[in-house]
């Protein structure tokens, strides 16, 4: 089964937290699991905020891309589409919130799990949780924009 980010083009395959050409990112793979999104990331030695701990950015960064690329296969699927088929949905980030509930330890694989709040025009609201062991750790809130046509032209400004 592919996962969400397989189906970005190339020139959009670039993201540091999601984009598989990217070889020193996260290359996060995002799967539907019912009607929720899910994500598995272990965080590494290096992703340390304070011994022990995961950096709050590196959790931000993972809560935003699971999210947009919710957002991209939410959309196919309220339209009813394969992710492959054209055109193509690809969402940016137009806000991210996150609340922190409590240190995420450096323990192990986080999973991510987000659900669809609301699909209105060009925009997902997507709600992610951050779970470490089945403790959610911490929670996202992302508005996803429907990325411009021009947007990822070299030059070109949206």
């Amino acid at each position: 089964m592919n996962a969400f980010q397989d189906y970005y083009p190339e020139n959009l395959a670039h993201c540091y937290g999601c984009g598989r050409l990217n070889k020193d990112g996260h290359q996060i793979k995002t799967y539907w699991d019912g009607e929720e999104s899910v994500t598995h990331f272990t965080p590494e030695s290096y992703h340390t905020a304070v011994p022990g701990f995961t950096y709050g950015g590196l959790i931000a960064s993972l809560a935003d891309c699971h999210s947009t690329g919710t957002a991209a296969a939410a959309m196919y699927r309220a339209e009813n589409r394969e992710m492959d088929s054209l055109p193509a949905f690809r969402f940016v980030t137009g806000s991210l919130k996150v609340d922190y509930l409590k240190p995420t330890p450096i323990a192990g694989e986080l999973e991510l799990r987000g659900r669809v709040k609301e699909i209105r025009g060009n925009k997902v609201i997507i709600e992610t949780s951050v779970l470490l062991g089945g403790v959610m750790t911490a929670r996202g809130e992302v508005v996803a924009v429907q990325m411009p046509k021009n947007f990822g032209i070299t030059g070109a400004v949206a």
